[in-house]
């Protein structure tokens, strides 16, 4: 089903949020309604979908792209060409990613990719894991008193990248920012003991995985024993790691009703 009405090559890279459809934008709706070829994420639950499309007639061709750290997947190369020649061929190609496409959703380089071929590119921001996953535990990421600014960055480097320095970023932390890691619980190990080169071992920390979801796990415990409780717990992909005085608050009241194994509402 191709789009006769459009002038001109066009593709939207659109944020799915967290997972809960609840959390879907009404731009994201409304773009992804238009889709006639719509690119899946593996991190877009089916029920975003359904909540999208529901009461749609016509629907798109809906082609699932797999992206998950640490789990076979498309190949990048591969999904950018498809979205160029879908775009090309008159299709209104509409792709949709796991929370934000601008934040370690590969969002720069797609629209990169497709302007460079003269396609019109439209984003539709998401809610991004870090933020859902702070507001599930009930703790703000900035905070007057105890986080003037919030660092966002990933443990997953890019295949022959340069890796961060980590102990660079625990003293930026040190200074009264939170610490939001994103991908980081399989190189957890080393990414603690680079850490704890710049703060003390009490430092709260947290890890959610599936924030926003029904299947949510988290646990609130402290830097120098984040490896531990990790695969004690059994944490995997996807889950983001906050570290940070934000947190605080939140240990205290864990102390009175653990919220381990808690899953959101």
């Amino acid at each position: 089903m191709k789009s006769s009405a459009a002038s001109s090559p066009w593709c939207a890279l659109v944020g799915a949020g967290p997972g809960d459809p609840e959390l879907l934008t009404l731009r994201a709706i409304r773009l992804i309604r238009r889709a006639t070829v719509l690119l899946v994420d593996d991190l877009v639950s089916d029920a975003v979908v359904e909540r999208a499309l529901a009461g749609r007639k016509r629907k798109p061709r809906i082609v699932h792209v797999g992206k998950r750290g640490g789990c076979r997947s498309t190949p990048q190369e591969f999904i950018i060409r498809l979205m160029i020649n879908e775009a090309l061929a008159g299709e209104r190609v509409v792709r949709l990613k796991g929370g934000d496409p601008f934040v370690f959703g590969r969002g720069g380089e797609e629209a990169e990719a497709l302007r460079a071929h003269g396609i019109e590119v439209e984003i539709a921001s998401g809610i991004t894991a870090a933020v859902a996953a702070s507001a599930t535990l009930g703790v703000p990421l900035t905070h007057r008193t105890h986080a003037h600014g919030v660092m966002l960055v990933t443990g997953h480097a890019k295949p022959g990248g340069a890796p961060l320095h980590w102990p660079t970023l625990a003293a930026a932390a040190a200074q009264g920012l939170t610490l939001v890691i994103y991908m980081g619980v399989a190189e957890w190990p080393q990414l603690q003991a680079g850490l704890l080169q710049g703060l003390p071992p009490e430092t709260p920390a947290a890890v959610v995985q599936h924030a926003s979801l029904p299947q949510q796990r988290q646990v609130l415990t402290v830097l120098g024993e984040l490896a531990e409780t990790i695969t004690r717990e059994g944490l995997g992909s996807p889950a983001i790691i906050i570290l940070g005085d934000v947190l605080r608050g939140a240990l205290a009241l864990a102390a009175e009703t653990p919220l381990q194994h808690a899953q959101a509402a």
